[in-house]
């Protein structure tokens, strides 16, 4: 009843406040509204997503927003941080460094593939939840980061075919509305696997603190993605006299873009289309166009957009299907609120993309 599910977040909101529960139970940071309702603990925000990575050790609960039955309540009243410490912490050496609010999630070494050449150079990466950012430094630390990356757009998937090495991650993120890509990997699978992980773990407390109110279902999705397809197509420009150039494109069924790369393992994006629903004016469909030059491959597909036609071309009849399907997926989505602002942010990055080459012919 709803009654007693109000008593119970009273109970737990005044055993927060207790001077032993006050502080995270990990790291001393004031105030936590999360709890470990298998270990009894209460950790702040930070923390929590730390939790989230050990389902098996600790199951976390939000002592506001989530539902807390009488005998959780009761166990949390029976434990509490100190209780906890004292027997968890019993045999922790002194010198243990004990982690503080503002630390570093994770840091360490990866092999990192140069923007313009082959070349994997081992790289240190820092993923810092203090200013939710993902910087890496070559190998003068002093000179500062070479690149500091918000983890606002930042995305991660394996990718060992692509990059070539059994445990590569692809780390996409944007600049000025541009998608940028990273090639890493890591000699051990486990500590890519952490690193993934470290990555899911900010990228969910960053949507837990961007969007409150949403629950963990909404914001799964969110927090790392697989793309929809990649692969080859032939494309040519928006009057269709150009002639047909090999590009590497992914389809983010998320945020509803077909990225297109020069290749397949490039740092920046050459250009973006983005994909609304049927409902807007947006089909896909096979077809063999006519009068069309420099293209090798046969296999059409044309993409209708309220303001133009796309054509590409694909190797093989399998891939043309392929594309078509995965198109048609996006399309029939329904378009939600968050896609028309992507909609205009790529249409203007659409835009830059086209002034910036124009600028440097």
């Amino acid at each position: 009843p709803m009654a007693n599910r109000e008593k119970n977040k009273k109970t737990l909101l005044e055993l927060a406040k207790l001077s032993q529960n006050c502080c995270c139970a990990d790291c001393g940071a004031a105030d936590p509204d999360w709890a470990s309702c298998t270990l009894g603990i209460f950790v702040c925000l930070n923390c929590s997503g730390t939790h989230r990575n050990l389902p098996s050790v600790s199951r976390i609960k939000s002592i506001r927003l989530d539902f807390w039955d009488d005998e959780l309540v009761q166990f949390m009243k029976a434990n509490g941080n100190r209780a906890a410490k004292n027997f968890y912490e019993k045999f922790v050496p002194v010198f243990y460094y004990q982690p503080q609010p503002d630390d570093c999630v994770y840091e360490g070494m990866l092999w990192k593939k140069g923007k313009d050449n082959g070349q994997f150079l081992e790289r240190k990466f820092v993923l810092s939840v203090h200013d939710f950012t993902l910087k890496y430094y070559k190998e003068d630390e002093s000179k500062g980061p070479k690149a500091t990356i918000s983890v606002k757009d930042l995305n991660a998937t394996f990718q060992p075919e692509k990059i070539g090495h059994a445990y590569g991650l692809q780390i996409t993120y944007c600049v000025d509305h541009h998608t940028r890509n990273l090639f890493v990997y890591h000699k051990n699978g486990q500590e890519i696997v952490n690193w993934f992980n470290a990555i899911r773990a900010i990228r969910h407390v960053y949507l837990k603190t961007a969007f409150p109110t949403a629950s963990d279902g909404d914001l799964i999705p969110w927090i790392t993605r697989n793309y929809l397809k990649e692969g080859y197509m032939e494309k040519t420009g928006p009057l269709q006299r150009e002639p047909f150039k090999k590009r590497w494109f992914i389809l983010d069924s998320l945020n509803r873009k077909l990225l297109y790369f020069k290749t397949q393992l490039d740092a920046i994006e050459l250009g973006v289309v983005f994909i609304g629903s049927e409902n807007h004016g947006y089909s896909v469909r096979e077809c063999v166009p006519k009068g069309t030059r420099g293209n090798k491959w046969k296999c059409g597909v044309i993409v209708e957009t309220p303001d133009r036609q796309f054509v590409f071309m694909c190797e093989q009849e399998r891939d043309q299907r392929g594309w078509v399907e995965a198109l048609k997926t996006v399309i029939s989505k329904p378009m939600m609120p968050q896609d028309y602002t992507s909609k205009i942010i790529t249409l203007l990055s659409d835009v830059l993309i086209k002034y910036n080459k124009t600028k440097h012919k």
